[in-house]
């Protein structure tokens, strides 16, 4: 008879005897109840939800390694993620905050986003820009000028239209010209302009743009409010006083010449060298990197100037597509090193206010750029400090690279942070070790290295990677690229 063969099978606690594995305690796993509602998601199967795939490839997210996409206009329109188009991006200098936005702008062109670098201090962006086709305007002494009356894009585009559209685009540029002077005032004084001054002014811009042939710049005004013109002297309630005018205009005068003469004149009394066009294909950058960082107004001063320009030529290119006289675009627009105006002067936080308050409305999603929550908080006066602290408040997004410990307390206090996100943004801010196979530090711990926060969801922390072609144009530390030899070394 043949020997049956056995298959030894395990209990329902593993194989029993020795090496076996068998469990003597078997724990009971946790076990909670709630509704269908509550946890509809955890039946049959959990499992966690995956990155957002609208947007900007910008590299993988560091736990998973998986591909995240992400960007404030996609977020904003195609996801339906945020409730506005725009990025608020912090951290310490040197970890690739200037990288992430240059991903950024080079994905939205691929959607058909126009983008805009409105004043490049370092230059981070000329190279991309200048790659793409588009158009570079140097302004600094000596090399450009910027010409604040100047209605640019906006009179060539009210001359195509007629009625109530007509009106309303000449209304809002000469209310952007009043603001651009009165910014470039306060930034002069330190203090802002006074009501009847700003009175003064609007009158005077009213009056010479109804009287003046061609494009008028700074002198011109300056004449204006010198001869007194009656309507001028109405609102002044001289009444036929020429000691009350005078004692009136004097200190606004005063500080007009001193916009003309002092360093600001060569920059914005002159007529516009370069203006902005928005026909070049691969978007606008303002290089104002010639401006020494310790001529800290004129950089401010010039900052103004290009965000104002800047929002002046989208608002002309949207008001000719809404006749049909022009193609319906988005524009994406990049405020660099938002910390220069913020601290420059008081009052100067209501001008970018002004500025950016109203990017959903104009088809304009943005990215300002600074490197810590306390650029807004080290506002001098209290109800600046509360309108630059909305910056924060009102971005889509905010997205943080390696921060000091000291800055959490303030963070938290705009984005809900959990104490593992904010051990890691800490983390990332650790200085960099020295590399002595090389001879020289090792790159930072956090460099590329971000987290996105939406509102009070959870923080995604990704690592931006970048392609070979991008890496061509992202050098931002040319001066301090050693040339290569004759031979070829390095």
């Amino acid at each position: 008879m043949a020997k049956q063969n056995t298959v030894r099978r395990p209990g329902v606690r593993g194989f029993p005897g020795r090496g076996g594995g068998k469990a003597s305690l078997v724990e009971a796993p946790p076990e909670w109840r709630g509704t269908t509602v509550q946890v509809c998601g955890l039946w049959p199967w959990a499992a966690g939800s995956g990155t957002p795939m609208r947007g900007v490839p910008v590299g993988r997210v560091l736990e998973s390694g998986a591909t995240l996409c992400m960007d404030p206009i996609s977020w904003f329109q195609r996801a339906g993620l945020i409730h506005n188009p725009s990025a608020l991006v912090l951290g310490k200098p040197g970890l690739g905050k200037s990288t992430l936005v240059r991903r950024w702008v080079l994905g939205l062109a691929g959607y058909g986003v126009y983008p805009m670098v409105l004043g490049d201090l370092k230059p981070d962006y000329v190279d991309l820009i200048r790659a793409m086709g588009g158009q570079i305007v140097k302004l600094g002494r000596g090399l450009g000028s910027l010409n604040i009356l100047d209605p640019g894009e906006t009179a060539a585009a009210a001359a195509r239209l007629s009625g109530t559209a007509r009106e309303h685009l000449l209304a809002q540029g000469r209310g952007r010209r009043l603001n651009v002077v009165s910014a470039l005032v306060t930034l002069l004084r330190g203090v802002p302009v006074v009501d009847q001054e700003r009175t003064v002014l609007n009158t005077a811009l009213r009056i010479l743009e109804e009287r003046h042939d061609g494009v008028p710049i700074l002198p011109d005004l300056i004449r204006v409010i010198d001869q007194g013109p009656e309507a001028l002297r109405n609102i002044t309630l001289a009444r036929g006083s020429e000691d009350r005018y005078r004692a009136a205009v004097d200190a606004l005068h005063a500080s007009l010449l001193g916009l003309l003469d002092g360093p600001m004149g060569e920059s914005f009394a002159r007529q516009t060298s370069h203006p902005i066009r928005l026909d070049s294909p691969g978007g606008v950058c303002i290089d104002i990197s010639s401006i020494d960082d310790a001529d800290t107004e004129l950089q401010a001063a010039t900052l103004l100037a290009c965000w104002s320009d800047g929002f002046a030529a989208v608002e002309a290119a949207h008001a000719l597509a809404d006749a049909g006289l022009g193609p319906q675009r988005h524009f994406f627009v990049v405020l660099d090193e938002l910390w220069r105006v913020l601290q420059a002067g008081k009052g100067l936080v209501q001008r970018v206010d002004a500025l950016t308050r109203l990017n959903r409305q104009q088809g304009i999603g943005q990215v300002m750029i600074t490197h810590t929550m306390n650029d807004f908080l080290a506002v001098p006066d209290e109800s600046d400090r509360m309108k630059a602290k909305g910056f924060a408040e009102r971005s889509g997004m905010v997205v943080c690279a390696g921060l000091p410990d000291a800055e959490m307390p303030s963070l938290t206090q705009v984005v809900r942070m959990s104490q593992r996100e904010q051990r890691m943004i800490v983390d990332w801010s650790t200085p960099p070790s020295w590399d002595s196979l090389r001879g020289r530090e090792a790159d930072p711990p956090g460099r590329g290295k971000f987290l996105a926060k939406v509102g009070g969801r959870p923080g995604i922390p990704f690592h931006v990677e970048l392609t070979q072609a991008e890496l061509e144009v992202n050098n931002t530390n040319k001066r301090w690229t050693m040339p290569a030899t004759a031979g070829g070394g390095r």
